[in-house]
């Protein structure tokens, strides 16, 4: 069965309470569930308190054919599996059980050789799942690094793990937190990969070569937060996280110049920045040198946090809007500017801190939001539904907003205009 009608099948069951527009809530949880091997397993764990559902939120999704992926970091203890997904074809529950990726054994905490905490994962063209593991437990004071950070890469087709690497001890340092990554195909294939990871509490970018099997570390100031932006009202709750750098990171298409724009910002910022991919791929460059090659362009104004944002093929960046409960869209042919960022959608009940975005490749749009702020501030009310799963498709998505416009998508265009932006 195609991903098409699994959505079509299943959106036509469930019937959403929300005042969305484009977007259809296609999934919804007061709390996370396992596909436990038995009733006795999941008594076992509840026993053991090696599952506390409470303490169980999802951060990240991605979507490749029929898997629906969803991350869950261990914040605290009782969570039984970090990566996981659903299986489209089958789920048709409104609240459909986690399974395990690419099974149990491989998030049994305290396991090394597999995963510990993993916070938004990369399915690529090649048919393979992009991980990047904290290898920690706990969050802010609580933080315990049990394992190194480590690249994980499994082949989707097999669901075998193909290459597993550690993070070398420069690339990272004492207050490191990785929350985000982006892959970078070149144009030989791909033997010709790059994943990018943001530092977002280190305030540094990694770069990491397929090919060469290495990694290495750049740093710069617009990697940090900005000073004046680290205040926040989300979900009824002031609080501040002043000290968030660099978050969300996203690649272009392809630009004439035969290489991408990584876009990215820090959570604290009302700014979007970007780097080509040239000078990411380049281990010799130093600071100093690649200094004026980060580019910042305008202000999104006040209430422009974003947690991650994605590039699609087509130029169209889609972001979430944490401060207004919504998502929202920029078309890259035209300037970074406030009139030209649109709002796909907004809900002031369901989009409490939408935390990823995707796109498919079938062009579909997909959004989680978590309520994180209530979770790691207040406490989640668990007669209530926290967690929610949203898809739309793009051109559904986009219609009505000033991201829908017919212009040719030229990417030397883009690149010119980026790298002519300097502020």
């Amino acid at each position: 069965m195609s991903l098409y009608r699994v959505i079509v099948l299943v959106s036509c069951l469930l019937a959403s309470a929300t005042a969305l527009q484009k977007l259809t809530e296609l999934y919804k949880w007061s709390s996370l569930d396992y596909t436990f091997s038995s009733d006795e397993h999941k008594s076992y764990a509840l026993e053991r308190r090696e599952f506390v559902p409470e303490n169980n939120l999802p951060v990240g999704i991605e979507v490749w054919k029929n898997k629906l992926f969803v991350t869950v970091p261990r914040w605290s203890n009782g969570v039984p599996s970090t990566l996981n997904y659903i299986p489209l074809d089958v789920s048709s529950t409104q609240s459909p059980k986690l399974t395990p990726y690419p099974n149990w054994a491989y998030n049994r905490e305290g396991n090394c050789d597999g995963l510990t905490t993993t916070y938004r994962v990369k399915a690529d063209s090649c048919n393979r799942l992009w991980v990047l593991d904290s290898g920690t437990v706990g969050i802010g004071n609580t933080t315990k690094q049990v394992c190194p950070y480590a690249i994980h890469v499994f082949d989707l087709t097999t669901d075998k793990v193909l290459r597993k690497y550690n993070l070398r001890p420069e690339d990272t340092n004492d207050r490191t937190f990785i929350a985000n990554i982006a892959i970078d195909i070149g144009s030989k294939g791909c033997d010709d990969t790059f994943l990018y990871a943001s530092d977002e509490l280190g305030y540094g970018l990694i770069s990491y070569s397929w090919e060469l099997n290495t990694s290495w570390r750049h740093t710069h100031s617009f990697l940090m937060p900005d000073p004046l932006a680290g205040d926040y009202n989300i979900g009824g709750i002031n609080f501040q996280w002043g000290e968030e750098g660099i978050f969300g990171i996203t690649l272009s298409p392809i630009t004439e110049s035969g290489f991408r724009l990584l876009f990215f910002h820090p959570l604290a910022s009302n700014r979007e920045f970007a780097v080509s991919t040239e000078i990411l791929r380049n281990p010799k460059l130093t600071s100093e040198e690649i200094y004026h090659d980060f580019v910042v362009l305008p202000s999104r104004g006040a209430g422009g946090h974003i947690t991650a944002h994605y590039m699609h093929d087509d130029g169209i960046l889609y972001f979430n809007l944490i401060d207004r409960n919504a998502v929202g869209c920029w078309n890259s042919r035209l300037p970074y500017e406030p009139k030209n960022l649109g709002i796909i959608d907004v809900d002031d009940e369901a989009l409490i801190f939408p935390s990823d975005v995707k796109v498919d490749s079938l062009n579909n749009l997909w959004v989680i939001s978590d309520r994180m702020p209530i979770h790691l501030l207040s406490k989640l009310n668990f007669n209530d539904i926290n967690f929610r799963i949203f898809y739309a498709p793009a051109d559904t998505a986009l219609a009505g907003t000033v991201c829908a416009n017919n212009i040719p998508y030229t990417p030397h265009e883009q690149s010119n205009y980026v790298t002519s932006n300097v502020y």
